[in-house]
């Protein structure tokens, strides 16, 4: 799974170090993060700060939130980072759907000569810009086609320079009216389907009650390519700091089988 996330993983997995982190930069890996709001940003904030300080890569953060301060769960992840070290990451603080279409749109307006175009887009909490229109799947749709066309359009312009760093990928993170089900992949849900079109891996978040611990569930969701997963154990640790762990032997079969019966049953109902 070549994506952005599996980098970040690796990086603040137990015992590693940042010496061997690569940017995986000749598959196309845009995703979509599932799960609990504040895991999520989390989780988000971690990919950014990674991106722009371990890989040297520029970000554009999308949200409607400002932030007064850096998260206890960046700060404790990254013990002495400083809002300065940041300054590959542009924070952009959009209210609307309206906004967030306009700013994405505005980045087609670069050209091959413009200066460090971005090569990681994240948008935090695409539900909160589609309150009101869950019921009709077309402007989700937009934004994620918008989205996906805006990065291919910064990865060409990238790959007409010698030093580029490759690819641009695209990072949304979304928050399910089925969130309340334990798996949240699972549910039914029409503006996941649309979202899955656009943005080839799907990262689900599904809580171990009662031990501040996570599954991280790492799946491809393009059809065209072949089904692989990853699955992964993250736990919050009393500081604030976010740990991951890569599953093992008969977790990781688990994990393939379920893949499996998810594929066979998509299958059928593709059949009704």
């Amino acid at each position: 799974m070549a994506d952005i996330l599996g980098v970040v993983f690796r990086r603040f997995a137990s015992g590693t170090g940042r010496s061997d982190l690569l940017f995986p930069c000749s598959v196309e890996g845009n995703t979509l993060l599932l799960g609990d709001v504040n895991i999520s940003r989390s989780v988000l904030f971690l990919s950014a700060v990674t991106a722009a300080t371990d890989l040297g890569l520029k970000v554009l953060f999308f949200t409607q939130t400002p932030f007064q301060s850096l998260p206890v769960s960046l700060r404790a992840s990254v013990p002495g980072l400083k809002l300065e070290s940041l300054k590959n990451v542009k924070f952009v603080y959009v209210k609307t759907l309206g906004e967030l279409v306009e700013d994405v749109a505005s980045l087609h307006e670069l050209t091959s000569e413009a200066a460090s175009p971005p090569s990681l887009i994240i948008v935090d909490g695409l539900e909160r810009y589609l309150q009101g229109l869950q019921d009709d799947p077309s402007p989700v749709a937009h934004v994620a086609a918008l989205l996906h066309d805006t990065a291919a359009f910064l990865t060409q312009i990238q790959q007409n320079r010698a030093d580029g760093p490759g690819l641009c990928r695209v990072m949304v993170s979304f928050q399910s009216e089925c969130e309340g089900s334990r798996d949240s992949s699972e549910a039914p849900d029409l503006l996941l389907s649309v979202l899955d079109r656009y943005l080839q891996v799907r990262c689900t978040f599904e809580e171990v009650a009662g031990q501040n611990e996570w599954q991280v569930y790492l799946s491809d969701t393009c059809p065209s390519a072949a089904r692989q997963g990853q699955q992964w154990h993250m736990v919050l640790q009393a500081g604030g700091a976010l740990e991951f762990r890569p599953a093992i032997g008969g977790e990781q079969q688990i994990l393939d089988r379920r893949d499996k019966s998810k594929q066979e049953n998509e299958r059928c109902e593709d059949r009704k």
